[in-house]
């Protein structure tokens, strides 16, 4: 059974910074490229950063570009996204997902509010 638990939100100022981490089983983590959304209220859900399987490539959303790091661990079947800069348009909830053949898998979210 394919598992995703993510960790590491919260409220932080903006301009603060914060590291999600998406803890992966049930596949094999090495071979599937993985990603991190977000939604925010009222908004579609919108894909923030990609990594391959390999982790030999990364794509970002525009708006996150130079804030946004995905990396990934495959020893300890972890992905995670660090957030420098945060904005208060980065408030959201973030959800991560597995590239699986066939289809794919959520997480259950983890929600960033950035605030004063």
């Amino acid at each position: 059974q394919v598992q995703l638990v993510e960790s590491g939100g919260g409220l932080v100022q903006p301009g603060g910074l914060l590291r999600l981490s998406c803890a992966a089983s049930g596949f094999t983590f090495s071979n599937s490229a993985m990603s991190w959304y977000r939604q925010a209220p009222g908004k579609q859900r919108e894909v923030v950063a990609t990594i391959s399987s390999a982790d030999t490539s990364t794509n970002y959303l525009d708006s996150v570009k130079g804030r946004f790091t995905i990396s990934r661990d495959n020893a300890k079947n972890t992905v995670y996204l660090q957030m420098n800069s945060l904005k208060p348009e980065d408030t959201a909830v973030y959800f991560c997902y597995a590239r699986l053949t066939p289809g794919g898998s959520w997480g259950q979210g983890t929600q960033v509010t950035v605030s004063s």
